[in-house]
């Protein structure tokens, strides 16, 4: 489950909890290490880049955008290629992600973007490199999930995720907030929550769809078949609170498990018996060979404005 010193940190960045002197020490340690120039100019490519991200630590609703744009650039005749650092994987190498590769090897969220849009997808702790590899492989536009921060790789256009329910927390930087750095303008801020986005903001809505089960990616339920039963709801994601109150709003009693971002899942991590357990799609990726009776897997679909993905194709131009 997740740590109690993560728990502890949550109360303080999103819960009124002072972080305290400690805390405020070693943000004020960290903002000074920002300051320091020696990052390298950035590396501008033949292609467009577009940067997906947050300020943030911890997770806002990143992957499903990536995955939303990726989609609809590929359906208006744009070859987009996703380049991500495959946080959490044991293997180091530049690898481009296959069908059924192992997670260990190319990271959870890497994975996912592939499964959903079967576009090419390069990882590397080197985003430059890997967004080279995927001009190489023949794609006319880069999207960099997650790398605001990553300033060596140029970008044309860069957008922000909020978790609208979240903000910045106490607007302070880590350890002491959750912020990896001050907010600055970007070319679009993405809010993530039913009515959470303010003027200027583009408003997104994460929307539960049918379940997939584990062992039958071909068998598929509605949410409203598991209404009245008892569901174990599994999330290892940034933000495991957002997935439990979408399925209670589906009218589901769930027993939340919460599970550290990026979590390695073992078998003894789920409870025995035939109970049913709903998981993040996130998660899916890493549980398919544990064996699990009655696991479902709930993909999640970024509702975005027309107005939103039609300013971005013409920021793009022509193909």
């Amino acid at each position: 489950m997740i740590p109690h010193f993560e728990a502890w940190l949550l109360r303080r960045w999103y819960g009124g909890v002072s972080p305290g002197f400690g805390l405020r020490a070693i943000a004020g340690v960290y903002a000074l290490a920002r300051r320091i120039p020696a990052r390298p100019p950035p590396r501008r490519l033949s292609v467009p880049v577009i940067v997906v991200g947050n300020f943030t630590a911890g997770g806002t609703g990143k992957t499903p955008l990536v995955i939303a744009i990726a989609r609809h650039l590929a359906a208006n005749g744009w070859r987009p290629g996703i380049v991500s650092r495959g946080y959490g994987r044991k293997n180091p190498r530049p690898i481009r992600v296959e069908a059924g590769m192992a997670v260990e090897d190319c990271g959870d969220e890497p994975r996912l973007v592939f499964d959903r849009t079967s576009l090419p997808v390069f990882v590397d702790a080197d985003r430059v490199a890997a967004a080279e590899r995927a001009i190489a492989a023949g794609c006319n536009v880069v999207i960099a999930d997650d790398g605001l921060q990553h300033h060596r790789l140029a970008r044309d256009i860069e957008i922000e995720v909020v978790d609208g329910e979240r903000g910045y927390g106490n607007g302070l930087l880590l350890p002491a907030g959750p912020l990896r750095e001050h907010p600055r303008p970007c070319d679009f801020r993405v809010v993530n929550g039913d009515g959470k986005a303010g003027p200027g903001d583009v408003g997104m809505v994460l929307q539960l769809g049918d379940a997939i089960a584990l062992d039958d990616p071909g068998k598929r339920r509605p949410l409203s078949a598991f209404v009245g039963s008892k569901v174990e709801a599994v999330a290892g994601i940034g933000n495991p609170q957002r997935f439990f109150l979408a399925l209670e709003q589906h009218g589901l009693a769930c027993e939340r498990r919460p599970f550290p971002d990026h979590h390695a899942f073992r078998g003894e991590d789920f409870p025995a018996g035939p109970g049913i357990v709903l998981m993040t799609e996130k998660d899916a990726v890493k549980c398919h060979g544990l064996g699990l009776a009655n696991a479902w897997a709930v993909p999640v679909e970024a509702r975005l404005p027309a107005e939103f993905l039609a300013s971005l194709l013409s920021r793009l131009g022509k193909p």
